[in-house]
């Protein structure tokens, strides 16, 4: 016999709206509760949810935050994540302008990204809305996205901070990293020069997830002199910035910094989260690996920097990580030919977040 609870779920399958109303108001503390209840009979409440999420708002909220909480499930997961239709329709909502539950997608699309399958997004298209200014290219229109909804310019009802896990997962991919270190044909410029300006931002999500992206695309060694160079990404200044506090420097090392290193207001403070900073520390230490990127560390100071953030920042994960990196910029170029300077491989790519969005 099925308990109270498990008819409950049934009745979000109910052609009568009210009634799957009330039934999946009534669930979506379940989902995280206990969970299981939706797997039954080969997860067909997962096939009714994703359903849902075309009903009226209210509902489809509720089917957006139980599917959220789901996805921590492989099961569940795979399901959602390898139902190309379903994908097709949420991809689609998400760009819809007037779409009210844009935020929900977005987190349920980072969500998605941790099963690695999700990569071939790369050469999914579709048409673009006319406001977007986008090409038919999905991955181009989430950038787009990201970078219009940091302001609320595109939909008013989200801001779609959430994309940032969505790239961070993704550029664990090396196709997806060159991607980001790719010129557009539409508009010219590189994913990755689009959302390196969020470094320094309000929203934690965001600033957590375009580090983790930016270090990720790092591991494309070869594209390292388009990360250095001041006519292309010029990636320096924007991973500087956030980890660089109100510190006072002498006159000889301040006129040796980059010129955005310079003169900072006396109420500059470095980023809150101290993951966030290691992750960029970590970049600087990816970039180390050719001689060029060591010696353009070196010519623009960056070691102060670097030394402050160690001493001020208590965490181990920082200190380690700059404690790594000093070993390497304070070796001269012998010493790291004869393999005494520090090394990089231990530098791991990022998934943000690293737990599954719960809502």
């Amino acid at each position: 016999m099925p308990t109270e609870l498990e008819e409950l779920v049934g009745f979000i399958a109910h052609p009568n709206q009210q009634v799957r109303k009330t039934a999946i108001e009534h669930l979506v503390h379940f989902s995280t509760e206990q969970p299981s209840i939706f797997k039954a009979e080969k997860l067909l409440p997962i096939k009714h949810l994703k359903f849902l999420v075309r009903d009226e708002p209210e509902i489809a909220e509720h089917a957006y935050t139980i599917l959220i909480n789901l996805s921590g499930d492989q099961e569940v997961l795979e399901n959602i994540a390898t139902d190309d239709k379903f994908l097709g329709i949420i991809l689609a909502n998400v760009t819809d302008p007037k779409e009210p539950h844009a935020n929900l997608i977005s987190m349920l699309l980072a969500n998605l990204a941790k099963w690695d399958g999700l990569k071939t997004i790369l050469t999914r298209k579709q048409s673009p809305p006319e406001g977007l200014g986008s090409d038919d290219v999905v991955l181009n229109q989430l950038i787009d996205l990201f970078v219009k909804g940091a302001d609320g310019a595109y939909n008013k009802a989200a801001d779609f901070d959430y994309l940032a896990y969505v790239f961070a997962d993704l550029s664990k991919h090396p196709e997806i990293r060159k991607y980001f270190l790719t010129t557009q044909a539409y508009d010219g410029v590189m994913p990755l020069n689009k959302i390196k300006v969020f470094t320094e931002h309000k929203s934690d999500v965001r600033r957590k997830g375009v580090a983790s992206t930016i270090k990720n695309a790092a591991f494309d060694v070869d594209s390292h002199p388009v990360f250095l160079d001041e006519d292309a990404i010029n990636v320096l200044p924007y991973i500087l910035l956030p980890i660089t506090g109100n510190e006072q420097y002498d006159e000889d090392e301040t006129m040796a910094m980059l010129p955005d290193l310079q003169l900072l207001p006396p109420d500059k403070q470095r980023d809150s989260d101290p993951n966030i900073v290691q992750t960029h520390v970590e970049t600087l230490m990816l970039l180390t690996s050719s001689k060029p990127g060591r010696e353009l560390m070196r010519s623009t100071n960056v070691y102060p920097i670097i030394r402050e953030t160690h001493l001020r920042v208590n965490h181990e994960g920082v200190q380690e990580a700059c404690d790594r990196l000093v070993q390497v910029l304070m070796a001269d170029e012998e010493e790291e030919a004869a393999g005494a300077g520090g090394s990089w491989a231990a530098v791991e790519e990022d998934e943000d977040d690293d737990k599954i969005v719960e809502v």
